[in-house]
């Protein structure tokens, strides 16, 4: 043991004294996060759990195989564009970009433009 280390089993002792338990979640074949632009997949991860108090943080160990997802852009209806442009007097244009930015929103995009 190393200077000012604790070994693993004085370190388990404490955390428990502390309410702080840890496990290790056995037999973890994969593990996959999804974002709305990536997938992280962990194939043979270790997966631990710690439990301070009733607050479960998971803890992930392994290296993860990154997939990029394509983004698809939604299509804006051209009713929505029309309706925008009747209410704002803009142009098409400005309704489309309004309504992109606004993910659609005609009651926010028309508010924007006015």
């Amino acid at each position: 043991m190393l200077p000012g280390r604790m070994n693993p089993r004085q370190l388990n002792q404490l955390m428990r004294k502390f309410g702080i338990n840890v496990k290790e979640i056995e037999n973890v074949e994969k593990v996959v996060i999804q974002t709305d632009t990536k997938e992280y997949i962990f194939e043979d991860a270790e997966v631990t759990i710690m439990d301070a108090q009733g607050q479960k943080t998971y803890q992930i160990a392994g290296k993860p195989r990154i997939i990029e997802k394509k983004v698809q852009k939604e299509e804006i209806p051209k009713e929505d564009i029309e309706l925008v442009v009747q209410q704002t007097g803009k142009t098409h244009g400005e309704a489309k970009k309004a309504l992109e930015e606004t993910k659609g929103d005609i009651a926010e995009a028309i508010v924007k433009l006015k």
